[in-house]
């Protein structure tokens, strides 16, 4: 009896904390190959590196966490990164709106998050009121917001005032600024998914609309927060990004970072079917993708075949929950 109790309690914690386990084995295998990967100064370098898509993979997560699905996010970080480091462009030769004055720091962030609402409404308003799949709606405005990234200019905007740069590129005490913002976006998930009314409710809609709608759920209204919260995280990343980089690029800013964002959520165990997510389990979800980007740089392994385990990643990650949810039913 005691064993089947044992068994019982392992099953349980493999479960809870399956995906902690992968991340585990992860590092164990990468480090066995090259000892240098688990070192300090690496450290610091894949949480640096991932936070930008670990902020908007806080965002897409709730899309996901809905039944839906956001492509726009890469686009929106490139367009808010544009706007907001153009308004910050120091004064030279070459800066893009040269008529304007150069805005204080969180001119220019308001900016940019303001970019993020704007565009979240319309792709909510598109999949709550339209009723147009997300997949749709967000592929439009993704294709939409990289082309108006183009005609705002046609390369990078860059040479930022150092008040913008800090707060990609800052620290606080040994802590980074990019770091501390994906820690502060975690926490803020994770208050509104456990302790507000509208997380609960995004939890209701994601399992079954319907019935959240009988149960007394504005519906719509849900949808529209969801996807203004999925870009407005967005476009945080992509002032980030900017600030990091010292620069912002309409073709390459946030390109594909989208489905970093979403591999990393699903990885995490938010359910493609909606209405499961557990906020610790994408937190480890982010920390693999920056594990198998930076220890593959790291191996000297080709760019293309790390697109291909990312690839194989997902849909095995996607088949396993598929099979996870008819088990259940």
């Amino acid at each position: 009896m005691k064993s089947k109790a044992d068994k019982s309690q392992f099953s349980k914690f493999l479960s809870d904390n399956g995906i902690w386990v992968v991340l585990v084995v992860l590092i164990i295998a990468i480090t066995l190959v090259n000892r240098n990967f688990l070192t300090p100064q690496n450290a610091v370098a894949l949480l640096t590196g991932e936070s930008v898509k670990g902020v908007l993979t806080f965002g897409v997560m709730m899309a996901i966490l809905s039944k839906g699905i956001d492509l726009s996010t890469g686009s929106v970080a490139a367009l808010s990164a544009i706007v907001s480091a153009a308004l910050c462009q120091q004064a030279t030769a070459t800066k893009l709106w040269a008529g304007l004055g150069t805005m204080p720091a969180i001119v220019g962030i308001l900016a940019g998050i303001a970019i993020g609402c704007i565009v979240g409404f319309a792709n909510g308003w598109m999949v709550a009121y339209l009723h147009l799949h997300p997949f749709i709606a967000t592929l439009g405005t993704q294709l939409i917001c990289r082309a108006i990234c183009k005609l705002l200019t046609p390369g990078p905007v860059s040479k930022l005032t150092p008040g913008f740069r800090f707060l990609g590129n800052g620290r606080i005490g040994p802590l980074h600024m990019i770091v501390l913002v994906m820690i502060i976006l975690f926490c803020i998930s994770a208050f509104i998914l456990r302790e507000t009314r509208f997380g609960k409710s995004v939890y209701a809609v994601g399992g079954n609309d319907q019935a959240a709608r009988v149960a007394g759920i504005n519906v719509e209204s849900v949808l529209i927060r969801v996807y203004m919260w999925c870009s407005v995280c967005a476009a945080l990343g992509g002032i980030l990004l900017a600030g990091r980089s010292d620069s912002a690029d309409p073709a390459n800013t946030g390109l594909n970072y989208e489905l970093d964002a979403i591999a990393a959520a699903t990885v995490g165990g938010t359910s493609q079917t909606g209405g499961i997510c557990r906020i610790s389990g994408v937190a480890a979800g982010i920390l693999i993708m920056g594990v198998i980007n930076n220890g593959m740089v790291m191996m000297g392994v080709n760019d293309q075949m790390t697109f291909i385990v990312k690839g194989l990643i997902i849909i095995g990650a996607v088949a396993f929950d598929m099979r996870k949810n008819r088990v259940k039913a």
